[in-house]
């Protein structure tokens, strides 16, 4: 009747493992028992949980990923302490099989459940403000799309304290992920919850891409969008021809795990180079998937905080653009030591160092619009700055690995894991923290604590030079990675000198903690008014935080920088009353449907037949339902709309 599941599936064994879970147990009871307390669960149901405001929904997206930030960091620490101590003679307290987990937790969680969702939540929240649109083109698929990563993610922490999660790294190679070499359940794991939540993902992305190209408020044509929503249409449409390629690899592997077939598999006419390269051809975009948003976000602050247009708006828009297309030229450049020869990897080699050219132009662009500006050096900026140093070191890191034979001797070593997470944490995670500074004051009407950010930010900026730094000399020492022991003595002070990196980020982290939870309670102080930083886009003429029709009125764009243009001339206050607004009703669908594809997901994780052929009818009966509910909309009359805009003179 339970298919696999037996109670030898809890970890008993594994102290560190149930210690963990038991922690984690007693976590989520006292925010339960919080609730309760404080008699909030109808104010959760309806406020948050069947939501469809795309600054609600944007917003639960960033918790998803901060909460997703510490499991993922909770593995680093752990593998950087693990190879600290597993020197010589010495074991340290990770057990290989657990190791191996470890690692292949890190890297899907932290892509794939912390950056993916942390760049989605950003465009949520911005875009539809940026571009003067009352929400996004379809408010109830926006609630199924953040549910459904929501379940991708509680299943990979169910594997956790039920079973074991892949042992395979964060990308799943066959055939060590095909049935043979990987039996178990964590491979099963790995592959539901990301098809869940790439299914998810995949949706977003095409109700961003809509908005952007339907919904843009009256005058706004293309070449007047902000920088930011011209890189998140550029990211979306890397996700709408990506993320399929990644949906079908997952299939065709559940396939040969679950019926036998040979896609990947080295008999049966099956080639696991095939994954390989389809994983890839995904994978590589997924990284500018994630960098192009956060590029967008360093030319918003570095415009509002040098107090200048930005430099070349137009080379910018061109910049993001190439990058877009260069993005499907350069996958193999994974792989240069697979054997396809000189001239292919010559191809790939050239085309990764010509998409390094765009994004130079974009360095420069952000430097010509700090010269002659005056600067407020907050904490956005700083992010910013410590991005364009950072940034720049793994680029240069990146062209070299771009060159084939170098990459033959570079390739699979920590030179390699240090490049990766010079462009990720320097680029990726250091621009999320900066919209995140940057756009709180919208989306809660009050600032973050700028003495707090700032030593956060000096934290994650030494501790990472101080944890990667190191990994590149190891790699050129000949360091492979993912090792839980090593014999060789040398590479010891370069670990140890990595894990106090490791720690000094751990401060950092738990600097941002406090400084939300002081920010919170400081709240009063700390109040932000509609324009706190002076902006130049439309969201900062709508009030802190936007009413849940974001405009009264849809703006109208008569040029780039329409809120600062505006700002500049003298405009009488429209008298004219106001109007009545269709807005979209909550709905529960999301919700539910993210919780019959967690039960789905884990009744096929454990050849639970019942349970995943009960859900997949619970899921079809959900969409027929919501197909012929019309009651999807209400009216918020002219009389609401005209009392909130009179409580909130400052919004436009």
């Amino acid at each position: 009747m339970f298919g696999k599941l037996t109670l030898s599936a809890i970890p008993l064994d594994q102290p560190i493992i149930m210690g963990t879970c038991i922690v984690l147990i007693l976590g989520i009871l006292a925010v339960l028992a919080l609730i309760t307390y404080k008699r909030k669960w109808g104010w959760l149901w309806t406020e948050w949980i069947t939501t469809v405001d795309h600054k609600r929904i944007g917003i639960m997206y960033t918790l998803l990923a901060l909460v997703m930030l510490l499991r993922g960091f909770s593995d680093a620490i752990m593998m950087r302490s693990q190879q600290a101590l597993a020197s010589s003679n010495g074991h340290g307290f990770l057990p290989p099989e657990h190791y191996n987990q470890v690692f292949s937790a890190h890297g899907t969680i932290m892509i794939f459940f912390m950056a993916m969702p942390f760049v989605v939540g950003l465009m949520n929240f911005v875009v539809p403000l940026q571009i003067g649109a009352r929400d996004v083109a379809f408010p109830v698929l926006n609630s199924v799309s953040f549910w459904l990563t929501a379940a991708g993610a509680l299943l990979i922490n169910l594997s956790l304290g039920i079973g074991e999660f892949a042992r395979t790294g964060w990308l799943a190679y066959p055939p060590l992920s095909e049935l043979p070499f990987s039996p178990g359940v964590g491979v099963d794991y790995y592959l539901w919850s990301l098809q869940i939540s790439g299914v998810g993902t995949l949706l977003s992305g095409v109700n961003l891409l809509t908005t952007i190209l339907k919904l843009r408020a009256p005058g706004m044509r293309m070449s007047m969008m902000p920088v930011f929503t011209w890189t998140a249409l550029a990211s979306n449409m890397l996700i709408v021809a990506a993320f399929p390629i990644l949906t079908a690899t997952f299939a065709m592997l559940l396939l040969d795990r679950y019926l036998g077939t040979h896609f990947f598999t080295n008999e049966g006419g099956g080639n696991p180079m095939m994954y390989i390269n389809l994983i890839w051809t995904w994978g590589h975009p997924e990284v500018y998937i994630l960098i192009l948003p956060p590029f967008g976000v360093f030319s918003e602050v570095i415009a509002t905080f040098s107090r200048k247009p930005l430099f070349g708006y137009r080379s910018m828009v061109v910049a993001t653009m190439v990058i877009t297309l260069l993005a499907f030229t350069t996958w193999l450049h994974h792989f240069f030591t697979m054997g396809s020869g000189a001239d292919v990897n010559g191809f790939f080699g050239i085309t990764t160092m010509v998409i390094a050219i765009p994004t130079g132009v974009k360095i420069f662009n952000w430097l010509f619009t700090m010269y002659g500006g005056r600067i407020r050096f907050t904490s956005p900026v700083l992010w910013t700055i410590g991005f364009m140093v950072t940034f720049t070191i793994g680029g240069m890191t990146g062209v070299l690995m771009a060159v084939p034979p170098a990459d033959f001797v570079l390739h699979n070593s920590l030179f390699l894991v240090a490049h990766f997470h010079n462009v990720i944490i320097g680029g990726v995670v250091f621009g999320c923290f900066a919209g995140l500074t940057y756009w709180f004051p919208k989306a809660f009407g009050f600032r973050l604590h700028e003495g707090l950010g700032k030593a956060a930010f000096w934290c994650w900026l030494v501790g990472f030079y101080l944890a990667f730094m190191p990994l590149y000399i190891l790699g050129f020492m000949g360091m492979t990675r993912r090792m839980n022991h090593y014999d060789d003595p040398s590479w010891l002070p370069f670990l140890l000198v990595a894990e106090g990196g490791a720690v000094l980020i751990l401060v950092g982290i738990l600097l941002q903690a406090f400084q939300l939870v002081w920010s919170i309670k400081k709240r009063h102080a700390l109040r932000a008014g509609a324009d706190p930083w002076d902006g130049r886009t439309l969201e900062w003429s709508t009030a802190s935080p936007p009413p849940p029709y974001n405009f009264a009125r849809v703006p109208q764009v008569e040029g780039l920088d329409a809120y600062w243009e505006v700002k500049q001339e003298v405009v009488a206050a429209s008298r004219e009353p106001y109007e009545a607004i269709e807005m979209p009703r909550n709905s529960g669908l999301g919700f539910f449907v993210s919780f019959f594809a967690v039960i789905g997901g884990f009744g096929m994780i454990w050849h639970i037949w019942w349970m995943g052929i009960l859900a997949l009818v619970a899921f079809f009966a959900l969409i027929v339902w919501s197909s012929w509910d019309e009651n999807d909309e209400f009216e918020l009359s002219a009389t609401e709309v005209t009392l909130f805009e009179r409580a909130n003179p400052h919004a436009a």
